[in-house]
């Protein structure tokens, strides 16, 4: 013990860390390191711009596509199309069937997000309203729409009643099943609020349901936008040809019998154009003042 003791005490001591002493530094003493963008990184920056870009790109590939085809009876140029849709439009003629199509498409659109809405809320509010919404929405969502129209014009003969049938079955599924996939995925503290203030029925609907789930509500407006303008187009094919008036889709069909090629890539681009303003001005508009400003979604 006594040897291990004064190895101990002649042992050298280790060299301490030296003290290290720093002084605040102002934060304006700090450059702010920023590279400068280029005009290139700036203009890619611009959403509308690259879009812009791309149909720009679709436009010079159908333009280039089109020449080397050399057929204008199975595919137009894109000059040839803008100037049968330019005509179109200066006869007036475009313009009042896609009117008719959009009032149309309009008054099943409300109507079927209005039976979704009711359906949706007996859904969330009532068990029994739940088993009616999933065993419909089993049912009738594989259903294609358009499969309905020869009952439709047996039901309701050759008039616009028919069409807003269609379209209230294509619109109707999409948006209750978001609608109630949207209700189901709300907090459930967020719910336990709602309840402690004493919110109940629809008030508990509108005041805390709807604003915490209107993401999945948007998305379903936007599917049942898009499947009710493909159906209509699609119904119109048949209805215009069986009571001889109609919107877009019989504007089509008609220039394909009359071998108007041109005219008929017109009527179709209208189309897109109609659903890309739609999707662009005011579904995004939509977006932009509602879920995005609420912080529920990035831009």
């Amino acid at each position: 013990m006594s040897r291990v003791r004064l190895h101990a005490e002649t042992a050298p001591e280790a060299p301490s860390r030296p003290e290290y002493y720093s002084e605040p530094v102002a934060d304006e003493s700090f450059g702010v390191v920023e590279k400068p963008l280029s005009r290139w990184e700036r203009l890619t920056r611009i959403g509308a711009l690259r879009k812009l870009f791309l149909l720009v790109l679709l436009a010079l590939i159908w333009e280039g596509y089109a020449r080397w085809l050399d057929n204008p009876l199975i595919f137009p140029t894109f000059l040839a199309t803008m100037g049968a849709l330019f005509d179109g439009i200066v006869s007036g003629g475009l313009l009042q069937m896609s009117w008719t199509s959009l009032r149309v498409l309009l008054v099943g659109y409300g109507v079927g997000i209005l039976l979704a809405s009711l359906l949706t809320v007996l859904a969330i509010t009532t068990r029994i309203g739940t088993d009616i919404l999933e065993t419909m929405t089993a049912m009738f969502n594989p259903l294609p729409a358009i499969a309905l129209l020869p009952l439709a014009l047996i039901w309701f003969g050759l008039g616009e009643a028919s069409l807003v049938f269609v379209l209230v079955h294509s619109v109707l599924w999409a948006v209750a099943l978001n609608t109630h996939s949207g209700f189901l995925s709300v907090s459930p503290t967020l719910k336990m609020v709602g309840r402690n203030y004493g919110l109940r029925g629809l008030r508990y609907v509108f005041a805390i349901l709807i604003p915490a789930a209107f993401a999945s509500i948007l998305s379903g407006l936007k599917i049942g936008w898009a499947f009710a303008w493909r159906t209509l187009i699609a119904a119109e094919l048949v209805f215009g040809v069986s009571s001889g008036s109609g919107g877009l889709g019989w504007f089509i069909y008609q220039n394909k019998n009359m071998l108007e090629i041109p005219s008929v890539f017109a009527g179709l681009f209208m189309v897109i154009l109609i659903g890309l303003l739609v999707e662009n001005v005011v579904f995004s508009t939509l977006e932009r003042v509602t879920v995005r400003r609420w912080g529920m979604q990035n831009s």
